[in-house]
Order: structure tokens, then C-alpha cells, then sequence
């Protein structure tokens, strides 16, 4: 018989997910803890009717929260590894050499 050790996250006594990992769970759970309280300042702005789409875009707010910080300026985007390869400048060809020195 194998023992599995699970996270269980709860709210408001309701099972949401489980979790083979306490890392994942607690990640989990600040998520949920992000959309809750956007959730007043989403209802606030009045376009959201239906309570289950205002709580779909709090919960996807706070699941994206690292792009919405960019977004509105709070914390600057990761440039990626690639890109500095390519903003190195290339060493002139030995042909340019040549050329530079006869004009000289």
C-alpha cells in the first residue's frame, strides 16, 4: 500500500483543488486570495451582470497578475536570454579591414 501525502485547499468549506505538493497549494490558495479581493473593484466597475463571469476575470486577473503589473507599469517586463545575442554588434570581416585600411 503507498502513502500519498495531499494539500487539500478549502474555501468558504469547499473542497477547490488538491495538491501533491504544499509549494503548490499555498500558490494556489494566494491566487484565490488575489481574486477575491479584486473581485469588489471588478464588480465596482459595473460591466459584469453575471457573478460567475465577474468571478472567471478576478480569478484570471490574479492568474496573469505578473502581465497585468507590467501592463500598468508597476514592474518591468523580462527581456528574454535570445534577445541579447542578437543586439551584440558584429565583428567587421576582414574584407572591411582591407578596404579601410587602403582608403587610408
Amino acid at each position: 500500500m503507498a502513502v500519498v501525502t495531499q494539500y487539500v485547499v478549502i474555501r468558504d468549506g469547499a473542497e477547490k483543488m488538491t495538491f501533491t505538493s504544499k509549494a503548490e497549494a499555498d500558490a494556489h490558495d494566494k491566487i484565490l486570495d488575489m481574486a477575491e479581493a479584486l473581485s469588489p473593484l471588478i464588480k465596482g466597475s459595473e460591466l459584469f451582470n453575471d457573478e460567475q463571469q465577474l468571478e472567471d476575470m478576478a480569478l484570471f486577473l490574479a492568474k496573469e497578475r505578473e502581465n497585468v503589473l507590467i501592463a500598468l507599469g508597476a514592474k518591468k517586463s523580462k527581456k528574454p536570454k535570445t534577445e541579447k545575442a542578437s543586439t551584440e554588434k558584429p565583428e567587421p570581416s576582414k574584407a572591411s579591414d582591407k578596404e579601410s585600411t587602403k582608403a587610408a
